[in-house]
Parts: structure tokens; C-alpha cells; sequence
């Protein structure tokens, strides 16, 4: 009985796979997204909702992590970007923190596991934010990610921890001051700093548009794309979707200088919750807009040079 329900399940499940690739072929008919981004917002409430353990809410939002990681590559989407832990996460209760530091580090150990859906298609790790406000432990375990997945250039993961918009904008003010005197002394430009130093993508970063910009201008001021250059995000080109689930319209600080002309989608669902149906939703709602939202994006860019 219990091979005959084994069998059941596994034909059930590849039926859905089947199912699930078709629909995917039928929304490459039109645009398909470049970039996601998604703020995981729901873990503990979900948690609280279902009874479960400190730290259970958590576990549930890596799961989910992992299935809306498959969905988005296997539509196409090449960068991936979650909100994983903000700088304002730091002012919870110590204990609560460091609960969610060790959690950290046991997640990205299992993403780099050789069955892990990181090798199975070939994504690169990326850690943005301010990385040296983590545990010793965690960046330890960051560091080793980055270096190990660094070879990786079919897809891009993203992971915004100890980050705020704020404290990116600042970083890439300091930076593009230190290389602008640096310049005007007569001195080797240091290399910006991003996501702790690793360098950017091979064979990815050339593709990204925003990064085909001259060498820092020779005048005294900082333009834009010396600003550009130096945030943590200009691995990457701004996002085409933000999600964030449980119902809230706001983007806490995240992403305020790349989503200005991204389409926000704010399912009710917590993240734990989030399913195939709830990107594909956003995916026919940004493929709805994509033209009106390109046309502002050429009109912006104009207007900046």
C-alpha cells in the first residue's frame, strides 16, 4: 500500500512539474521579467498563526524561499533579489537576534549542499549591505558563499542582509567622495567597495546596461554615475517586480533608488504562503504595464543626460 502510494505521489508531482513548465511557456509569449525582488515579510505572524515554535516561521519562509527560487528560474528570471534582514532588524530583543543569526548561517549552508538548487542551475551568490554589522559566524558563512558560488553565471541570487536604502545611499556617497579626492590628488582611484569587495558578475555584468558608463568624470563634482557605481545594488540591473507579501504596500527601506518605476504587487498571503499563483499574478500584472513602464524609463533616462 505504501509503494502504491509512494508511486501516486511521485506521479502526481511530476504531472504538476509538466503542468506547471507549460504555463510557463505560455507566459514567455510576452516579456518576461529580468529582475525580482521580494520583501519575505510575514514569517513570525505565520508562525503566531499556525501555533508554531520560536524560529518555526522562519524555517517555513526558507521553504518557500527555495519553491519561488525555482519558479523564477525556470521562467527565465536571471536575478533574484530578497530582503532577507534589515539594519532595523538589530533593534529587536538580543536574544531574537541572535536567534536569527544562527538561523542565517544554517540557510546559507544549506543552499550550498551539492543537491541544492544554487548548483542544480548554476546561481551565483550575492550578500548586499553593510556585512561587517553581522556575526563573526555569519560572515564567515557569507564569505565562504560568495567565494564558492563565484564561478556560477547562469543565474543571480541576491540576498540583502544587515541593509537599508539608506545606509546603501550613504555608503555610495563616501565612496564616490573617497574616489573623487582621490582622483583630484593625483592618486589611484581605490575600487569601490561592493557586498564586502567581491567584484561583479562575469558574464552577467556586461549585460547590465547601467554599467556601461564612462570612468569617473574628471570635474570636481560627483555626477550620477559616479553615485550609481557605488551602490551595493550595481551588481545588478533594477528590478522589473517587487513583491511583498502579507497585504503591505510599503517598501521599509528597500530598494528606494532602484524601484522608482517598478509595479509593487502586495499579495494578502504571508511569505510562507506564497505559491506559483501568486507570481505568476505579478508576472501577467508587470507584463500588463511593461510598455507604459519602458516609456518612462526612456523618458527618466533622457532627462538625466
Amino acid at each position: 500500500m505504501q509503494i502504491s502510494n509512494g508511486y501516486t505521489v511521485h506521479l502526481l508531482e511530476g504531472l504538476y512539474c509538466y503542468l506547471r513548465r507549460l504555463l510557463f511557456k505560455v507566459l514567455c509569449v510576452g516579456t518576461v521579467p529580468n529582475h525580482i525582488a521580494f520583501i519575505m515579510d510575514g514569517n513570525r505572524r505565520f508562525a503566531k498563526k499556525n501555533n508554531l515554535a520560536e524560529g518555526e516561521g522562519h524555517k517555513a519562509g526558507f521553504s518557500a524561499l527555495l519553491s519561488i527560487l525555482r519558479y523564477c528560474y525556470e521562467l527565465g528570471v536571471k536575478y533574484v533579489t530578497v530582503y532577507a534582514f534589515s539594519i532595523d532588524n538589530f533593534r529587536r530583543k538580543p536574544k531574537d537576534v541572535q536567534i536569527l543569526m544562527e538561523l542565517m548561517r544554517q540557510k546559507i549552508e544549506e543552499l550550498l549542499q551539492q543537491e541544492s538548487i544554487i548548483n542544480e542551475y548554476g546561481v551565483r551568490l550575492h550578500f548586499i549591505g553593510n556585512i561587517s554589522m553581522l556575526s563573526e559566524p555569519v560572515r564567515v558563512a557569507v564569505d565562504k558563499a560568495m567565494r564558492v558560488t563565484a564561478h556560477n553565471n547562469h543565474r543571480v541570487l541576491l540576498i540583502c542582509v544587515a541593509y537599508t536604502s539608506r545606509d546603501e545611499m550613504v555608503h555610495a556617497v563616501y565612496q564616490s567622495c573617497k574616489q573623487k579626492w582621490s582622483h583630484l590628488n593625483g592618486e589611484e582611484p581605490s575600487k569601490a567597495v561592493k557586498n564586502g569587495g567581491i567584484e561583479k558578475v562575469k558574464g552577467i555584468e556586461d549585460k547590465v546596461e547601467k554599467h556601461s558608463v564612462p570612468p569617473p568624470s574628471s570635474c570636481s563634482l560627483i555626477e550620477l554615475v559616479d553615485f550609481e557605481r557605488n551602490m551595493y545594488m550595481a551588481v545588478a540591473p533594477d528590478p522589473d517586480i517587487l513583491i511583498r507579501t502579507s497585504g503591505e504596500a510599503r517598501l521599509s527601506n528597500f530598494l528606494l533608488w532602484q524601484a522608482g518605476t517598478c509595479p509593487l504587487y502586495a499579495p494578502s498571503s504571508l511569505w510562507p504562503e506564497i505559491g506559483l499563483r501568486h507570481l505568476v499574478l505579478a508576472v501577467l500584472n508587470f507584463q500588463k504595464y511593461h510598455h507604459y513602464l519602458e516609456n518612462k524609463k526612456e523618458k527618466k533616462k533622457h532627462k538625466n543626460f
